[in-house]
């Protein structure tokens, strides 16, 4: 025989001498496991699954004008407080999972953590933006676990929808609140700016800007007045110095007095007498000699004429008006359209300085104010940017409160969908324990447990059954073996205790089969007498 295999054989053959005893306590430990197994209460297990859809007609329209209801804080916040004590005591007491009265704080507190630990909930969001929430209790009740699942349904969806109405209402309050908070200050704001600019009247700067930027402004149109008038002195010089030169000299030289007859008139300008004398006076040579008395008579008048023609002259240049008109110059389209020139251009030197002089006194108020009211700007700027920011604010919580409301009203509309994907439902069949494998698995650890005994017992009163042993124990070869005297008998009773060990065993597995059967059709151990489970 192979060496490896004899050992095994012996502590087979040394665990047989103890079968009955193994047996024995195996049977013990499986009947009593067995109770225990019976003895185990059914769970039954109750589910519900609710779709949280928000993908509405009215989101994508009220995108922007309203506040968006974040349902999934709420629900996340509900399911938090459906595990937390007083919620969850109140909704045990409800369903009856919990004694209203009559048990300690520390045995109440038990109750509710085994009851909390027995509640699964669940979320699984899917592609599409909904989110599904699970419901799913554990008890020995069928008909209470059905009942705590449809109040912790009810009460997640109405919860959720309550609370985010609260939630709507209270921020709506805290808006209102805000409002009429910012409301009086925005009309302190402006009761003390247009009291402030009543009181300083004229000392405040414009809107235009501050005083530094007003003088900034003022000292810039100051240059630009300055350059125009240059430019317009410059020009009204050109034209007075041609008005009184050339284009008067020109204009007076080339128009005699004309009468309506077209024929020049006596008496006119100087130029059209000097002509006429020295007309008269070459009539006269003709006829009469430098001795004459009427020639010389006509050349002191020509040189009368002459000097003052010349006078005239001068006086045009130094632009006696008088002069332009006995001269004739006058009356002179060039000499006119000059003077008309000259006259825009004055007037124009004249607003120049006029207006240059307004924003020189302004700049001058301006410097003596920028000196002496600093502090009265800045404190002008303060109540007008403490008031800028109680409008803007003011104006940001108006807007806040009408989409508050606008969401409040699409929530009321639909915003927000609830569906129960699956109504809340209770198996009839117990989820737990497993009884059939539980059995199972106290028949292996019976078994085991006698096997263990048989062997332990061989080890503590060993026994030599075979010459091979014998030699491997003492080291001494076994020569002869003496056998059964009645080997026939001994053969015949060995048997029969092989057939009565395997019956004993085939009677536990028998036990065995009918505890499964009984497991099977509902029979459970309650207090010492054994009844069926009844389904509702």
């Amino acid at each position: 025989m192979s060496p490896w295999l004899d050992p095994i054989l012996e502590q087979a053959r040394g665990v047989w001498r103890f079968r009955w005893l193994a047996l024995a306590v195996a049977a013990v430990i499986a009947l009593v496991g067995w109770l225990i197994v019976f003895s185990l209460p059914d769970r039954y297990e109750a589910q519900a699954k609710v779709l949280v859809d928000t993908r509405t007609a009215l989101k994508p329209v009220l995108q922007g004008l309203a506040t968006n209801q974040d349902v999934s804080v709420e629900l996340n916040y509900v399911r938090q407080a459906l595990l937390a004590g007083p919620q969850l005591s109140q909704i045990a007491e409800r369903v009856g999972a919990l004694p209203k009265s009559g048990i300690g704080p520390e045995r109440r507190q038990a109750l509710l953590d085994a009851l909390r630990n027995r509640i699964e909930l669940t979320v699984d969001n899917d592609e599409q933006g909904g989110t599904t929430y699970g419901i799913s209790y554990e008890d020995v009740n069928r008909a209470r676990a059905l009942r705590l699942v449809q109040v912790l349904t009810s009460t997640l969806i109405n919860e959720t929808l309550g609370g985010s109405k609260k939630g709507s209402e209270h921020a709506q309050q805290f808006l209102k609140a805000q409002i009429a908070d910012y409301e009086n200050r925005l009309q302190t704001a402006e009761d003390r700016l247009a009291a402030f600019k009543t009181e300083h009247f004229g000392l405040l700067p414009t809107e235009q800007g501050g005083y530094f930027d007003q003088l900034v402004a003022e000292n810039r149109a100051i240059e630009n007045l300055k350059t125009k008038l240059v430019v317009a002195e410059s020009q009204r010089k050109e034209l007075e110095r041609e008005l009184h030169g050339n284009v008067a000299i020109s204009s007076a030289d080339a128009m005699p007095v004309v009468g309506p007859n077209g024929v020049v008139l006596a008496g006119g300008n100087t130029l059209s007498q000097i002509e006429q004398v020295r007309t008269r006076l070459n009539r006269l040579l003709l006829k009469y000699t430098n001795q004459y008395p009427g020639v010389i008579a006509a050349r002191k008048e020509l040189a009368a004429l002459k000097h003052r023609w010349a006078e005239e002259i001068a006086a045009l240049k130094r632009g006696d008006a008088s002069a332009a008109a006995l001269s004739g110059a006058s009356a002179n389209p060039v000499y006119q359209s000059t003077e008309l020139a000259l006259d825009k251009v004055d007037v124009t030197v004249a607003d120049l300085r006029t207006e240059l002089v307004q924003h020189q006194r302004k700049a001058q108020e301006l410097q003596r104010l920028l000196d002496k009211t600093p502090k009265l700007e800045a404190q002008y700027s303060q109540l007008s940017r403490d008031y800028a920011i109680n409008k803007k604010q003011y104006a940001a919580l108006l807007a806040s409160y009408d989409k508050a409301r606008l969401g409040e009203k699409a929530g009321n509309d639909g915003a927000v969908r609830f569906e129960l994907v699956q109504p809340p439902a209770a198996s009839y069949a117990p989820v737990w324990p497993h009884r059939g494998k539980f059995l199972t698995f106290v028949l292996m650890l019976a078994l085991g447990a006698g096997g263990a005994l048989g062997y332990q017992l061989n080890r503590l009163r060993p026994v030599v059954d075979s010459p091979a042993t014998l030699k491997r124990l003492t080291g001494i070869p076994v020569v002869a073996v003496v056998g059964s005297a009645f080997p026939t008998r001994t053969t015949a009773v060995s048997r029969r205790e092989v057939r009565r060990f395997a019956f004993a065993f085939a009677s536990l597995l028998a036990a065995f089969i009918a505890v499964v059967i009984l497991s099977h059709m509902g029979v459970r151990l309650g207090g010492t007498h054994v009844t069926p489970a009844v389904h509702t």
